[in-house]
């Protein structure tokens, strides 16, 4: 059963927050602003593409995905492990993955616990990854612009499209 719990007794200044990725379609575009814990489904699905498929999203459709950084809770679903050959493969084969590039050395050079080297390794074995430095714009709608206050080199959104923005800063509120 679930715990519940006690805000009297986290520590002075602590946050309880639930991770979620988010998905945006816009006129171009299906966007996956971070891919989550990696969590599976009781049946073996990765939750967050059973997420997607329940909004009726399929996550093969996925274009963009867009990590704010590399921390285990943000970027564990990037990636999804072969269970019989223990190796990691995409979980959005046909998406470009946009990642800070100074993100993805020291998420290498810090390691555990708050980044897992073995599940970013997938990140070096795709062809569709952009590394990014510092700050810009991706298609003339999405502009990142590195905040470095979570992580290092943490980045955050703003997604614009006709009259709307979309701010997505992680976990940095």
């Amino acid at each position: 059963h679930a715990k519940k719990d006690d805000m009297s007794n986290r520590p002075a200044g602590s946050l309880l927050v639930e991770i979620q990725p988010f998905a945006v379609i816009t006129e171009k575009d299906i966007l996956v602003l971070d891919t989550g814990l990696g969590f599976s489904t009781p049946d073996g699905n990765l939750q967050i593409h059973q997420n997607l498929v329940n909004a009726d999203i399929n996550p093969m459709d996925v274009t963009k995905v867009l990590m704010t950084h590399l921390h285990k809770d943000h970027a564990g679903g990037a990636g999804l492990e072969n269970s019989i050959l223990h190796q990691y493969h995409i979980s959005f084969p046909n998406a470009h993955y946009y990642v800070q590039k100074k993100e993805l050395k020291y998420a290498f050079e810090k390691g555990m616990p708050s980044f897992i080297p073995k599940e970013l390794e997938v990140f070096h074995h795709m062809d569709k990854l952009v590394l990014l430095d510092g700050d810009g714009v991706i298609d003339d709608y999405i502009r990142y612009e590195w905040s470095g206050g979570h992580s290092p080199f943490h980045q955050v959104f703003w997604i614009t499209e006709g009259e709307e923005i979309i701010f997505f800063g992680g976990d940095e509120a």
